[in-house]
Parts: structure tokens; C-alpha cells; sequence
């Protein structure tokens, strides 16, 4: 798979070399975001569910430091060790010297205030489906976050993948504005496959990928190889998820299984979020999961 990978990914650095406009890195339009007043306790709530702090406070941190959002915590891929970087309220440091435009377009496009992509070890391909509203209120949120002054590290990723262009390639191929999910059946089930295929953007580990990291949508959620080489991610499709919606539910809120097992490894951070949200919303992502195909 390695050789595919770097034939692939050098095949995508020279048609990015050569399609230089399509593969430019475009910020969001912003006048849907025009006159929409942000709530931070909503804000607050999207924060949770996306898990912002999960990867971006510093490694090791509890309680209310996790809202410190210093970076650091490192994710180790096949195409090298991201590193989250800081995105505190510092203007310097971090992104407190944003525009709501800058932060919509790097939720929900990949593009930094400066016009380079982001690698998508940011679920951005997730975010791109959370709504213009919830972009509002997690920004008012983020005004009341503190600041942090510590330095972002650099990402540890050779070449050909520190080529930013052919990260536009990547996403000519594999970001859509399309749900997994085209239709759902009741309102708790859409509610369920906005948390899943958006916010909490559970696809980001639980769906397999390709050569080039994008994400095989034809086996969503089928499970897939630990990016840690230890072990596997576990399928949550009806077929290998034997648990009722009840038990489910249960899980996101205590981590605890059926048969008396805990979560573990970074399903705990998934967990300590889900338990902080309403119970509506765990028993929408039981809805989602047992209606899947």
C-alpha cells in the first residue's frame, strides 16, 4: 500500500503542479453567514459535539484546561505526524486575529486566512456539511475561550505530501456537499446523521480509506486499521453492531458496553463529549446507526 500511496500522491503533486487555478485554495463566500447573530451557549453545545478541544488542548490536560486550546497532541498517519496546532484566542499564537469569514472557511472549506489548504487530518470534509448557523454559534463561543501563547509546531510530513497544491487535488476528489445518509426517515434519525456525518464526524475513524486517505463512502462506517498500527477501529454498521438503540445510547454516555467492557484509546474523549450533550442527541445517533443500510 505504500508504494501505491506515494506513486498516487506524486500523480496528484503533478496535476496540481499543472492545474495550478483548480487546485488554488478559494475562502468561503460569506454572505450566508451575513446578519446571522451568534449564541454562544448554542456555540457551546457544537463545540462539544465536534470535539474541538479532544484534539486541540494540550496533551495530557483535564477538566476546564482542555478549553485552553494550546495544541500539540501529535496523530500519527501514513503520510506522516500531524500535530494539532494551536487555536486559542491568542491574536498571535493562535487565531484570536480571525474573521468569522476566516474561521467559516477553514471549518467548512480547509483554506486558511492566508490561502493555503489544510492537510485533512482536519475533518473539514465532515464540517463542510455543518450549517451556517452552527458556524455562527461555535465562533461566538470561541470568543470566550482563553488565550494561549504556546508556539504551533510544525507538521512532521515529507515529501511529496508537504506539497500544500495537491492537497487541492484531493479535494476536487474526495469532499462533497452530499450526505451518506441521502435520506432520512424521521427527524431523529436527520438529527442523528447531522452528529455522525458532520459534527462529530464519527466517518473519520470508523470508515475505511483509500490509497490516497480519502474516505471509502461506499463502506461507511464498516470499520477500519487503527491509524496507530495497533489494532483496528471497530464497524458500526447493523450488521457487526449488535447493540439496540438503548444500549448504544448508554454507551455514548458512560462508555461502558453490553458486556461489561469500556471504551478506550481516543473513544474515551468521544464518550466525555457525548455525555455532555443531551440525551435526545445520543438516542439520535442510535436512530442513525441501526438505520443504516
Amino acid at each position: 500500500m505504500r508504494r501505491g500511496l506515494v506513486l498516487g500522491a506524486l500523480g496528484i503533486a503533478a496535476i496540481a503542479a499543472a492545474g495550478f487555478g483548480v487546485t488554488s485554495a478559494t475562502p468561503i463566500d460569506s454572505s450566508p453567514l451575513a446578519g446571522l447573530a451568534g449564541d454562544p451557549a448554542k456555540g457551546e453545545i457544537v463545540f462539544i459535539a465536534s470535539g474541538c478541544a479532544s484534539c486541540h488542548a494540550a496533551p495530557d490536560t483535564e477538566g476546564d484546561a482542555k478549553l485552553v486550546l494550546a495544541g500539540g497532541q501529535r496523530f500519527a498517519s501514513d503520510f506522516g505526524t500531524f500535530i494539532a496546532p494551536n487555536i486559542s484566542s491568542d491574536p498571535e499564537a493562535g487565531i484570536g486575529a480571525w474573521s468569522l469569514e476566516d474561521f467559516a472557511s477553514a471549518v467548512k472549506k480547509g483554506v486558511s486566512p492566508d490561502g493555503q489548504h489544510y492537510y485533512p487530518a482536519f475533518p473539514y470534509t465532515a464540517y463542510s456539511l455543518m450549517s451556517d448557523q452552527d458556524v455562527v454559534d461555535l465562533w461566538a463561543f470561541w470568543q470566550t475561550l482563553p488565550a494561549d501563547a504556546t508556539p504551533s509546531q510544525p507538521h512532521e510530513v515529507g515529501f511529496p505530501f508537504n506539497i500544500r497544491r495537491s492537497v487541492g487535488v484531493w479535494k476536487l476528489l474526495y469532499m462533497t456537499d452530499d450526505w451518506v445518509m441521502a435520506e432520512a426517515a424521521t427527524p431523529e434519525i436527520e438529527l442523528g446523521r447531522y452528529l455522525v456525518e458532520a459534527l462529530a464526524h464519527c466517518g473519520e475513524c470508523h470508515t475505511p480509506r483509500d490509497a490516497l486517505g480519502g474516505l471509502d463512502r461506499s463502506a461507511w462506517l464498516a470499520g477500519a486499521p487503527n491509524p496507530t498500527g495497533r489494532g483496528t477501529i471497530p464497524s458500526l454498521t447493523p450488521e457487526d453492531l449488535t447493540w439496540g438503540p438503548i444500549e448504544i445510547a448508554y454507551y455514548l454516555e458512560t462508555g461502558f458496553t453490553p458486556d461489561f467492557d469500556s471504551a478506550g484509546g481516543h473513544m474515551v474523549a468521544v464518550v466525555e463529549n457525548f455525555a455532555k450533550l443531551p440525551a435526545s442527541d445520543r438516542e439520535a445517533v442510535a436512530a442513525y446507526l441501526k438505520a443504516l443500510p
